[in-house]
């Protein structure tokens, strides 16, 4: 007890800022989590892991070229749900505790690092950044993944720093888990490639023995992400032709000039971690100019903060060779590493007297207030998306007449497998649409005006002729029933 009394004592600063971020990741948590189609499907996934029906291979699709990711999300967020006894909500509130633990970890590893000064403004731009509260408030596979390339890079560096056996198995082990969250964290794999050669180099005395460590660390990589290997082994290479074509098409690789992409990357960085925007012109350009500026003069004298520069460009370029739209997801790899650069920044600056101390102080509180004000679980109405889809979905199941029914949603997809997780929690399963089994009668659900008979999406007319034998309303949607019309024409 002394000893933690001690621990608090020493960080009662960090402490305070840690207790505001936990605050802002749990306040009206259940009230404002996302649950529509990806949160859904997911659920759907995890209920079947947990009840032991089915053990995935595979993990989300990517919204490009559907290549799949490892199952390793799906595994890793399971035990919430049944923590909460099934109610989506325990996964949202499993990523609001794994964030919460995640900023006291990346604090006290940074101070052992850089120093206390340095580690506190870190975990400060990390606790109030709206990007990173907003994904730790909601259930999806890329949320976690800052903190995971962040821990990739961290057991990399003291991998090759110190040579010991086991930082290289875990480096493995949390690149294969960031892989894993999105395929966008191969980006991490660049500047690991580039240390490489200068690490071999480096200690071409004892290659041998400095290669097999760093076999250690692909057997590593290779085992957490083997259940993707081995579905694809059992599926003709499915994934890896998807892949391979998805990278032959240039779909996944943008062409253009780099730097460009690399400046606006950069600024969209800077927009989603500090929520402003600079766009592409003099200003980020100057930024740009002296954070390199202030990398130089670090180089020296500290290797470590040498590594974590490399991987913030390392995975800044691959990120900006996606020619899609940037969402804030995408740059997920990105925000720690920038964060430990801009604090390491404020760090020096606060070091000269009073006046720079001062404008820590001042960019500290602009960047909260910036923050602060896209809080908008702190004044608006909460969506509660899971309690409509759940009250939404028992209402269905009292319509439901036979056992064998189909179910779709127009517009197509929309929030389906939000209204089916609930269905399936009370043993409502609907016939399986990908093998175009037709039950006696079809569920449609339209979150637009819509009419079902006129339809032209497949989901609804593979149901084959049908008429409507029930219409229902219900928290703004419209539910149909649908039956099959068997009279001959005349």
């Amino acid at each position: 007890m002394r000893r933690i009394t001690n621990i608090l004592s020493k960080n009662w600063a960090a402490l305070i800022v840690i207790i505001a971020a936990t605050f802002f990741r749990f306040y009206r948590l259940g009230e404002f989590a996302t649950f529509l189609a990806d949160e859904g499907r997911d659920a759907i996934i995890i209920k079947r892991i947990v009840t032991f029906e089915h053990w995935p291979a595979i993990g989300a699709p990517t919204s490009v070229g559907h290549v799949f990711l490892g199952p390793f999300y799906y595994y890793f967020i399971a035990p919430w749900l049944l923590i909460f006894n099934f109610n989506p909500s325990g996964l949202a509130y499993g990523m609001a505790v794994f964030s919460t633990i995640s900023l006291i970890i990346f604090y006290f590893l940074l101070k052992k690092e850089f120093g206390s000064r340095n580690a506190f403004i870190s975990l400060f731009l990390a606790s109030f950044s709206y990007v990173l509260i907003d994904s730790s408030r909601f259930s999806w596979n890329p949320n976690p993944l800052p903190f995971f390339s962040f821990l990739t890079a961290y057991f990399f560096i003291k991998a090759v720093q110190s040579g010991k056996y086991y930082f290289f198995i875990l480096f493995g082990a949390f690149l294969s888990f960031s892989i894993q969250l999105h395929y966008l964290a191969l980006g991490l794999a660049l500047p690991m490639i580039i240390y490489l050669f200068f690490d071999l180099y480096r200690n071409r005395s004892a290659l041998i023995k400095r290669l097999l460590s760093y076999s250690m660390a692909v057997l590593s990589f290779t085992l957490f992400i083997s259940p993707l290997i081995i579905f694809d082994l059992r599926h003709d290479f499915l994934n890896s032709k998807s892949l391979l074509s998805l990278l032959e098409s240039g779909a996944g690789i943008g062409g253009g000039g780099i730097l460009k992409k690399i400046i606006d990357t950069f600024s969209l960085t800077n927009l989603y971690l500090f929520n402003v925007n600079f766009g592409f012109g003099i200003t980020i350009t100057i930024i740009f100019l002296i954070l390199i500026f202030f990398i130089f003069s670090w180089f020296r004298s500290n290797k470590s903060l040498a590594i974590y520069t490399l991987f913030f460009f390392g995975t800044m370029i691959v990120v900006a060779l996606y020619p899609g739209p940037k969402h804030s997801h995408y740059l997920g790899t990105i925000y720690l590493f920038y964060i430990i650069l801009i604090g390491t920044a404020l760090d020096d600056i606060s070091k000269q007297e009073v006046l720079g101390k001062v404008l820590v102080a001042l960019f500290l509180a602009s960047f909260a207030y910036l923050s602060v004000v896209n809080y908008k679980f702190l004044w608006s109405e909460p969506n509660n998306q899971i309690g409509q889809a759940k009250e939404i979905a028992q209402f269905i199941k009292k319509k439901i007449i036979s056992p064998k029914f189909n179910f779709a949603v127009q517009p197509d997809g929309w929030q389906e497998d939000s209204y089916l997780y609930f269905l399936e929690l009370d043993g409502k399963v609907p016939q399986d649409r990908r093998q175009a089994k037709v039950g006696d009668e079809m569920i449609v659900v339209c979150g637009n005006p819509c009419n079902p008979l006129k339809s032209h999406s497949w989901n609804i007319t593979m149901f084959g002729k049908a008429k409507i034998d029930g219409q229902w309303q219900i928290n703004g949607v419209t539910i149909y029933r649908l039956v099959h019309d068997r009279s001959e024409k005349l």
